[in-house]
């Protein structure tokens, strides 16, 4: 069965608005090692659509750094599953996921594979309520943003959860992995 991993960037406050975090080599880099642990993505529309504007080739002369083109070319290569009932067709090397969500999600785990990697806030959220997430990492930035959305707003129940690993980068973000408690 292959784990579903959720990961997110979020600040010390508790925004997790892309816009919030300075991106570095590091956070890139670290970034591509979680996507090689993975067959395919698994994304709301919202976080396909934004990742699909950020990422899908081609990108501008200068764009981006060129530290972010390892990145960019992992992303625009992964499979993506995209859970929406508003889009009526995806590309980019995706497929629509429609219908039950659960019964959808314990298909695609049940397939055999390194494992699908989640992101963003909505879908997450959904996963989490159906005790669908086997691993998390949360990657808390050294930052007091002030504002922006916030992780788990009106779960139905605590989540228990167990460190795994953890790891600091250059610029004092820390990665912390952790696991459901069962």
């Amino acid at each position: 069965m292959r784990p579903l991993r959720y990961s997110i960037n979020v600040t010390l406050d508790g925004c997790c608005d892309h816009r919030a975090i300075i991106p570095d080599e590091d956070l890139h880099r670290h970034g591509i090692e979680n996507l090689n642990q993975a067959d395919a993505l698994l994304l709301g529309r919202v976080t396909y659509e934004m990742m699909e504007a950020a990422w899908r080739p081609p990108a501008g002369a200068g764009a981006r750094p060129d530290w972010m083109e390892p990145f960019a070319r992992s992303i625009d290569a992964a499979k993506k599953y995209v859970v929406s009932s508003t889009l009526d067709r995806v590309d980019w090397n995706a497929e629509l996921v429609r219908g039950d969500l659960a019964k959808a999600v314990q298909q695609l785990k049940r397939e055999s594979g390194k494992g699908l990697f989640t992101g963003g806030v909505k879908l997450p959220m959904a996963l989490v309520e159906l005790g669908l997430i086997d691993e998390y990492e949360f990657v808390v930035h050294p930052r007091l943003a002030g504002h922006g959305p916030t992780l788990f707003a009106g779960l139905s129940k605590h989540v228990d959860l167990r460190l795994i690993s953890r790891l600091e980068f250059g610029s004092g973000a820390v990665a912390m992995r952790y696991e459901p408690r069962r």
